[in-house]
């Protein structure tokens, strides 16, 4: 996943919000303006051929199986939590694993000058520099921080405190589009360590994954086509099932708040008939034993 070269998968997700950023306001489950910018040209150019992205959308949501909707609606859930988080005492936001991640302009006043720290491998993280550079005119001012970590060789704890960030104050981390490319070690590795650099009531969203084990032929090619990121260098590795998310995150010093998996994420986003990936979901977990 951290490779030398800008991630894909995350200008994969980029595509997914602009397309959905193409709908009229009203149908937007995400309203992401920015996203476009993230878009190699090809991508870009799809976006202006009028009644495009929703034949797109349609054979994408058959191609993925409904993972596409799956990431908007883990994009929008992030989102309101991260929304009702700013409303109360959360002092700081980090997003590891930042990608082409907007949330710091797109909820500038919200944010109200509370710092947002991204964080990301140097060649994804430079690449959106010099993308948002070309557009600062366009964006509202916000107090973002851009920390490039080899996650292989470098400590984020480290370089997240020669940022600025502070163990001491309340924070909101999004970790988002990561964890299924980790080992078991690495996840764990994350969570205890961000359990243990923030103050109690510090939260984290973050998505999981796991592998279905029904015997069925539509399990069968959703265990098979799981392993299909792999042709993007960034392979599945880890799965967590639901059942076994509270007694995991809670042994690394967290307390779970929601785990929204595709019947809770479809009921808040879309229509009853929409298919969701099922085998995806998303924990909202808070720092601290009951």
């Amino acid at each position: 996943m951290f490779g030398r070269l800008p991630s894909r998968t995350a200008e994969a997700v980029c595509m997914m919000r602009a397309y959905e950023h193409a709908h009229p306001a009203a149908k937007r489950v995400v309203d992401d303006q920015y996203a476009q910018w993230f878009l190699r040209p090809l991508a870009r150019a799809a976006l202006t051929l009028g009644d495009a992205p929703p034949n797109i959308e349609r054979y994408a949501d058959w191609a993925t199986d409904g993972l596409r909707r799956f990431v908007i609606a883990r994009h929008r859930y992030i989102d309101d939590a991260l929304l009702r988080a700013l409303r109360k005492r959360v002092e700081q936001v980090v997003v590891l694993g930042a990608g082409y991640d907007t949330r710091a302009y797109r909820f500038a006043r919200q944010l109200r000058g509370r710092p947002v720290f991204e964080v990301d491998h140097p060649a994804t993280s430079q690449r959106k520099r010099r993308i948002v550079e070309q557009h600062l005119d366009e964006l509202p001012q916000t107090n973002v921080t851009r920390v490039e970590v080899d996650f292989e060789t470098q400590s984020f704890r480290d370089e997240l405190g020669k940022a600025g960030f502070h163990t001491r104050r309340q924070t909101f981390f999004i970790w988002e589009g990561v964890a299924m490319y980790l080992t078991r070690t690495a996840v764990k590795s994350t969570l205890s360590t961000l359990a243990k650099m923030s103050a109690p009531g510090s939260a984290v969203v973050m998505d999981l994954w796991y592998l279905p084990d029904e015997p069925d032929i539509l399990s069968t090619a959703r265990r098979f086509s799981s392993n299909l990121l792999a042709l993007l260098g960034e392979p599945v590795t880890f799965g967590l099932h639901p059942e076994d998310a509270e007694p995991f995150v809670a042994r690394l010093g967290f307390r779970v708040r929601e785990i929204a998996d595709a019947t809770v994420l479809r009921q808040r986003y879309f229509k009853p008939s929409v298919d969701i990936y099922p085998t995806n979901y998303l924990l909202h977990a808070v720092v601290g034993h009951r």
